[in-house]
Formats: structure tokens, C-alpha cells, sequence
């Protein structure tokens, strides 16, 4: 069953913590991928953090934000900020940004 527009939303996080240098970015790209999101995450260097932004179904969405809480094994979480917005559909794919 196809979503309907009131469904769909967007989600922009920044993800605190020792997030980097072990494998985050490849760990939320396997997760939104199956959870069939579309969308980027990139490391930021100032504070060391990742970003993630995606777009899809809420409750995707939702699902996606708890596996950021958690992390990949060798990660430390220690917040997580987020920011809800409309859908946008201007993404295909979701993608890692160098």
C-alpha cells in the first residue's frame, strides 16, 4: 500500500558522540536503505558528529531514529538532535556524502 501524503515526512539529526571513525555513516545507510528511505548522512567536523537527513514514511522514520540512539557496535551515542519536517521528494536514493 502506497503512503499517503499525511504518511510522509522528512528528519534532519545530529548524531553526538564517538560517531566517527567507526563505520556510523555505513550503518545508517544499511538501515535507511532497508527501511527504504532516501536521504544522506555525512560527517561534520566541528563538533566531531553525523548528520543525517531522510525522508520517507514517519514511521520509517521513526524506526530509523531509534537505530541512531543505538548506533553501530564501537559507537558511544550521547545525544541526538532532531528536527521533523514536510516531505519533500527531491531525493532518490539515500546516499553517504563525502
Amino acid at each position: 500500500m502506497k503512503a499517503s501524503a499525511s504518511d510522509l515526512a522528512s528528519l534532519h539529526a545530529m548524531v553526538y558522540g564517538y560517531v566517527q571513525g567507526v563505520f556510523f555513516r555505513a550503518f545508517v545507510l544499511e538501515h535507511a536503505d532497508a527501511l527504504g528511505l532516501t536521504g544522506c548522512v555525512r560527517n561534520v567536523r566541528q563538533p566531531a558528529a553525523v548528520e543525517v537527513h531522510a525522508e520517507g514514511e514517519r514511521s520509517a522514520l521513526e524506526r530509523l531514529l531509534n537505530r541512531l540512539h543505538q548506533g553501530p557496535p564501537g559507537a558511544r551515542v550521547e545525544r541526538v538532535e532532531v528536527r521533523w519536517g514536510d516531505y519533500e521528494g527531491k531525493l532518490a536514493y539515500f546516499r553517504i556524502v563525502h
